[in-house]
């Protein structure tokens, strides 16, 4: 039981953490290209992986570890970064962040056909109902502009979730915050050159809030998160600590509606409201 409690707790404030992604993103990307900002943000965080690494003298992944390190490292440092920037070029902040709502289903998914998890039923009830709470929140908005960004919103989540349980999988051989460093300094020369070829060619012209906006994506969505993140999944259980993702939105929207000023329809606060609801019950049943 106290492992479990730590789990959710661990889990609680790397949802927390991860709460402010998506707003900074989107400041971000009104100084930076989605492509640069993916890389930069991984060159970043992988440069302070390395020296956490090697000051408290970590051995080296096995060579069994090199493949799921791989396909963290596509999920979380390449795939979720850039289809989410690629997505706020066309949505609201406020609009994505329901979607994450969709993580949860999607982690759990993910645990039991990685991590060998078995949720009871009553729990995919709970998960459904919230996912198809966001689904029909999307539906509902329409819009000739958006389609692109959602679709781009789902591809997203699917990468993240594969990243999350893959990760908390690792996690149990070589503990949390390790996966992600090494998974970011797996990819940082790939994402080294992609930073390079995409420099910004008007730096004077980036503002503060970008360069602010960058720092956090880089420092606390791409590494501090994640040290939280796959500890609590690793010790509450993926499935049942991945249903903290669906209070995302509700700290993510009062984000954006304080630090953006983005509105924020009574719709969302509802879609918001089942969610929670249903974090309860899934945590219930899990």
């Amino acid at each position: 039981m106290e492992r479990t409690s730590r789990g959710w707790g661990s889990g609680l404030l790397g949802v927390i953490v991860f709460s402010g992604s998506l707003p900074a993103t989107r400041v971000a990307i009104s100084g930076f290209e989605p492509v640069f900002l993916t890389a930069a943000r991984a060159v970043i965080a992988a440069l302070l992986g390395m020296v956490l690494l090697l000051a408290l003298r970590q051995k080296r992944p096995a060579r069994a570890d090199l493949r799921p390190l791989i396909v963290v490292a596509l999920g979380v440092v390449v795939g979720f970064p850039l289809l989410t920037a690629l997505a706020l070029r066309r949505i609201d902040t406020a609009h994505s962040i329901v979607f994450v709502g969709l993580l949860p289903l999607a982690t759990a998914v993910f645990g039991v056909v990685r991590g060998g998890e078995r949720p009871r039923p009553a729990f995919w009830i709970f998960s459904i109902v919230g996912a198809l709470s966001v689904v029909g929140f999307a539906a509902s908005r329409g819009g000739s502009g958006s389609l692109v960004g959602d679709l781009l919103m789902v591809a997203a989540i699917v990468a993240c979730g594969l990243g999350y349980a893959e990760g908390a999988v690792l996690s149990r051989r070589l503990g949390g915050w390790q996966v992600i460093c090494w998974a970011l300094v797996l990819a940082l020369p790939v994402m080294a050159v992609i930073a390079l070829a995409t420099l910004p060619g008007a730096w004077p012209r980036i503002g503060a809030p970008a360069w602010l906006g960058l720092a956090y994506v880089s420092v606390f969505s791409m590494l501090v998160g994640f040290v939280f993140w796959y500890r609590g999944l690793a010790l509450g259980g993926i499935a049942k600590v991945g249903q903290l993702q669906l209070l995302q939105p509700f700290f993510g929207l009062a984000l954006a509606a304080m630090l953006l000023h983005e509105p924020v329809a009574m719709t969302m606060v509802a879609v918001t409201a089942v969610i929670v609801l249903c974090v309860a019950g899934a945590k219930r049943f899990a």
